[in-house]
């Protein structure tokens, strides 16, 4: 009698095995997309320059105006050219990193006040947002 269960459970299982249909192989065949290789990208909150900092020298050497387009930043080197979005509200400004934060300061960058506007947030002080580096291009 278990013999005769056994075949019967066999057959039953065989049956339904091959009115399945098959899977369709192109999908597992296929090779994810390609991501772009060494995009380094960093979340982190964004402050902007005191009134103080307009005029002094920066990190790399320049003279540090409210009015351009440049940030600093501890954890990228001087020259680096960066994305930063404002998270809260999807904006976005190219900067380039031309100085360096206080080493205890925790905040990913420091951007100037021109930058602060156009990712709209002077009037909260600080937001949270994310870096891209684009790369190391010099303007000079």
């Amino acid at each position: 009698m278990q013999k005769v269960t056994s075949l019967i459970t066999a057959f039953i299982f065989c049956f339904f095995i091959n009115a399945l249909p098959a899977q369709d192989t192109s999908i597992i065949k296929s090779k994810p997309p390609k991501s772009p290789k060494n995009i380094i990208i960093k979340y982190g909150i964004a402050s902007f320059y005191a009134k103080k900092f307009n005029g002094r020298k920066t990190s790399n050497g320049d003279i540090f105006s409210s009015g351009k387009l440049t940030a600093a930043c501890n954890v990228l080197p001087l020259g680096t050219w960066i994305k930063v979005t404002n998270i809260r509200n999807d904006r976005s400004v190219i900067l380039q990193v031309n100085d360096h934060l206080h080493p205890k300061n925790k905040r990913l960058v420091d951007v100037s006040k021109l930058a602060a506007q156009q990712l709209g947030f002077v009037a909260y002080g600080t937001t949270k947002v994310k870096v891209e580096v684009l790369g190391r291009l010099r303007n000079r």
